[in-house]
């Protein structure tokens, strides 16, 4: 999968209309009831001026106030029946918009919950957030609004022209030649329009990121003494910011000043062409009344017309965005048989899926990242016993996890097979696999909620007596007793209202409440003090008992129990064995850890002598 990147559209592409044809159909009684509800408003509202023509011929021309009450209570009624339709259209329009919002934004968050690693490694959270916030809201808008828009101002164009043509086809000519006028000129400044309000929102993104850099940094921005330097930058962003949006106001008040201009040399050729039918007796006073409307109203109409289209071409790119989404295949898959008989992650067949005991393989295992050039694993085997713990070492970005990410089919083998229980994984599903496995980060991540919600993830129908068990085996209890309400306790978004050692306690107890078979601990103990790490190293011990266990450990000290012991380095495997035969052997392990014993007794003695 690679980075994707956009290029604005500058015509409209109709090859993109049908990837978002499959969330307009559920929708489209509503959007034939937009359109229609539109199409009678649009044409009483060309019909409008026609009751003014009545009115200046029947009774100021002719100096009488006959039939006046029928006449004002059909305009009345009219006025009346036009503003039912615009409710019931504009609410079919909204209705639409939150629908087709919602099932495009819910399409696209399912499909991302299936993609593997490598899309998320290879796309930042912001474009991923832009995918499933904003552009299902773009798309839904163009559905509902941009369809109604276009209906109300290409029936209200063809409807007046129609009209028109049966007053006075000479006079309606004359008119239609200003049209394709304004259209030029409107499409020309659209399309600079565009790119300068582009520009504009381009620079206010770069404001508000460095306004937020400049918040969330400013601890280091005082350390580094560096005001003047993000003062002056601040300043340059927002002078490029003024310049682009002064170009976008210069243009925007040219192009209105241009349109008001042919609005009124249209208003002139009615004048001129239709004061001499008047004055010869060929055209009614009423008449070129409605003409005079209907010269001041066209031109503000194609140039919405205009605009409506230009948003819909612009619009295509969050199309185009959300179908490259749909559409992107996930680098780690199930087959169809798999599928047919474990189910897939939305709908499970819980019933077919066997025990799993622990037993892993690593038969022949070349891999190479989606994205990389070079193999971290080549023709690598290692078998792990059922409850055995592997623990895997080395210094930061030697590919320590590249192994858990296999055995959790995170990712698959470029060549030869991961066998789960003796069978290889991909011969059962990865929800199957996934549901055995107990993952505690580095980086402890907590859900917006209380504790007892985030425990809750790891298993929902775990009763309160099994919670408080797994509570207090990693220590949490201590934690939570803390808290002034205790496991109905908030823990803030992201669980930042804890600490990081707080939020790690917390998620080895998630975790060791799902019961997991194999359980991976990814530097578990690096984000804790050393009271707390002994607590969590005396509940693994217990824990693990009984369970396969990969352990991606920072302090070495913490892993000289393991039963095979994986040195990585350059992400390769460089030396495996026990600990003590790892440090017989005087090699790439033995000066990690003797390099790092120093250092913690270095420490050690500094703090006592501290005391």
């Amino acid at each position: 999968m690679q980075k994707e990147t956009e290029q604005p559209c500058t015509h409209l592409k109709w090859f993109g209309i049908p990837a978002i044809i499959p969330f307009i159909k559920p929708h489209r009684k509503l959007l034939l009831a937009v359109i229609v509800s539109m199409t009678l408003s649009s044409a009483i509202d060309a019909i409008f001026p026609l009751f003014q023509n009545y009115a200046i011929t029947h009774y100021i021309g002719s100096g009488t106030l006959d039939s006046l009450p029928v006449f004002a209570i059909s305009y009345l009624l009219l006025l009346l029946f036009q503003g039912l339709i615009n409710v019931w259209g504009c609410y079919d329009a909204n209705k639409a918009e939150v629908e087709v919002d919602r099932d495009v934004r819910q399409a696209c968050f399912d499909h991302i919950q299936t993609l593997s690693f490598s899309y998320f490694n290879q796309n930042s959270v912001g474009y991923i957030h832009s995918r499933i916030i904003a552009d299902p809201n773009r798309i839904g808008q163009i559905v509902s609004w941009g369809l109604m828009d276009i209906v109300v101002y290409l029936v209200y164009i063809i409807s007046i022209f129609v009209v028109m043509f049966l007053l006075n086809p000479m006079l309606a000519l004359l008119l239609l030649c200003v049209v394709p006028v304004i259209t030029v000129v409107t499409i020309f400044f659209q399309r600079r329009l565009t790119r300068a309000n582009r520009k504009v929102r381009e620079r206010n993104s770069i404001i508000t990121g460095n306004f937020n850099e400049g918040i969330t940094g400013a601890k280091t921005i005082k350390s580094l003494v560096i005001e003047d330097k993000m003062k002056a930058d601040f300043e340059a962003d927002t002078q490029a910011m003024r310049l682009s949006a002064v170009r976008a106001g210069w243009l925007r008040a040219l192009f209105q000043s241009s349109v008001i201009f042919l609005s009124s040399i249209a208003l002139a050729l009615v004048l001129w062409r239709g004061g001499a039918l008047t004055r010869d007796g060929l055209m009614l006073v009423g008449s070129l009344s409605v003409f005079m409307n209907y010269a001041t109203s066209v031109s503000t109409y194609v140039q919405e017309l205009v605009g409506t289209i230009a948003n819909l071409i612009n619009s295509q790119v969050n199309i185009e965005r959300i179908d490259r989404l749909l559409h992107t295949r996930s680098d780690v898959t199930d087959t169809p048989e798999v599928i047919a008989k474990y189910g897939d992650t939305f709908h499970p067949k819980r019933e077919n899926w066997e025990e799993l005991d622990g037993e892993i393989e690593f038969r022949d295992v070349t891999f190479r990242y989606p994205d990389g050039e070079e193999n971290v694993l080549e023709h690598f085997d290692l078998t792990v016993p059922q409850g055995s713990m592997v623990a895997i070492v080395g210094e930061t970005g030697a590919g320590k996890s590249t192994l858990v990410n296999l055995v959790c089919r995170f990712y698959e083998p470029t060549q030869g097979q991961v066998l789960i229980d003796g069978r290889d994984a991909r011969e059962r599903s990865q929800l199957w696999l996934h549901s055995h496995i107990g993952y505690v980060l580095q980086t402890p991540h907590l859900f917006s909620g209380t504790v007892l919600e985030n425990l809750r993830y790891g298993n929902p129908n775990a009763t309160m007596e099994e919670i408080e068990a797994a509570v207090r085996r990693v220590s949490a209890d201590k934690v939570i007793a803390r808290m002034e309400h205790g496991y109905n306790s908030e823990v803030g978004e992201g669980g930042d209202l804890l600490s990081t050692g707080e939020k790690q306690l917390l998620s080895f107890a998630r975790a060791l409440l799902a019961d997991p078979r194999i359980l991976v601990l990814d530097e578990a103990t690096s984000s804790v003090d050393t009271l707390t790490e002994k607590a969590i190293q005396d509940a693994i011990s217990t824990v693990t008992h009984g369970r396969t266990s990969f352990v991606i450990a920072h302090r070495l000290s913490t892993i000289r129990d393991a039963d095979v012991i994986l040195v990585m380095r350059d992400g390769k495997v460089v030396e495996r064995g026990t600990h003590q035969a790892l440090l017989d052997q005087k090699g790439y392990y033995y000066r990690l850890y003797t390099q790092q014993f120093m250092q913690e007794t270095s420490e050690e003695a500094m703090r006592t002598s501290a005391q």
